[in-house]
């Protein structure tokens, strides 16, 4: 849990996903980071798919502010949408959530998801897809409001230039610059590491979809296995700790 709470501490808002059912570990983190921090959570996703998994955001209050806006995320299947019945015969495995925060007088929202794995690749595409969708139609709706939309989390993508990948950038979602390289998982080997955690947004040349308008300035990942493994095998620290490393992004408020 100390460990968990160094590595949080160390930004303004992070996203987690597979918060259990039971939020006595989520809590035990809270003690540690002090009374400067809180969190927003989902309910519970049922059913199989949904690993009993909730889609938190912890964040220290010394430095941002929800603004507002908190809601879980639905797949409108029709026509109109985009998404056809045959593409998609069931919601998200685990709903996406979204929550709007407030820094330096700055409006961001934050948009987290956990992909559902499925027993093969493909079954993943029509998911990933439908959540580009969602998001495309999000940002043109706050277009009015020039609204920053950040998308992060396991999104499961295998590779660059995969199906998945395509998927997820179908309607011009923009991996974070900063993060092209870095291992996603403390199981990836060199020359071989998958794609599956993001953080991404929509970039220019998209009709009456804002541009973020806060500068991307760093990004990478926190690796934890050297001070952590010990004698423990991988497997054992995936367990005690995560198999995902922490993913971050780094971005400056413009000034007015």
């Amino acid at each position: 849990m100390h460990a968990m709470a160094v590595v949080v501490r160390r930004f303004d808002v992070v996203a987690v996903q597979e918060v259990r059912g039971s939020l006595r570990a989520l809590r035990h983190v809270l003690k540690v980071l002090g009374e400067d921090w809180e969190f927003i959570l989902t309910d519970v996703t049922e059913g199989k798919a949904g690993n009993d998994e909730r889609l938190a955001f912890l964040f220290d209050t010394r430095r941002i502010k929800p603004s507002g806006l908190a809601c879980e995320s639905g797949v409108p299947i029709g026509q109109e949408a985009g998404v056809g019945a045959a593409a998609l015969e069931r919601q998200f495995a685990r709903t996406p959530y979204a929550v709007s925060f407030l820094a330096a007088g700055q409006t961001f929202t934050l948009f987290t998801l956990h992909v559902d794995d499925g027993k093969k690749a493909a079954e993943r595409v029509p998911e990933l897809k439908a959540i580009a969708q969602w998001l495309a139609r999000r940002a043109e709706q706050e277009f009015g409001w020039d609204h920053n939309l950040i998308a992060l989390g396991d999104f499961n993508i295998d590779r660059v230039g995969d199906p998945l990948f395509e998927a997820f950038t179908s309607t011009g979602l923009t991996p974070a610059p900063h993060l092209p390289g870095p291992a996603r998982t403390i199981f990836d080997t060199p020359g071989a590491e998958p794609f599956y955690d993001q953080i991404a947004w929509l970039t220019k040349g998209q009709k009456r979809r804002p541009v973020l308008n806060l500068e991307a300035v760093a990004g990478g990942q926190v690796d934890v296995v050297d001070s952590l493994q010990g004698d423990r095998t991988l497997t054992d620290l995936s367990w005690h700790i995560s198999d995902h490393f922490p993913m971050w992004a780094e971005f400056v408020v413009p000034k007015e």
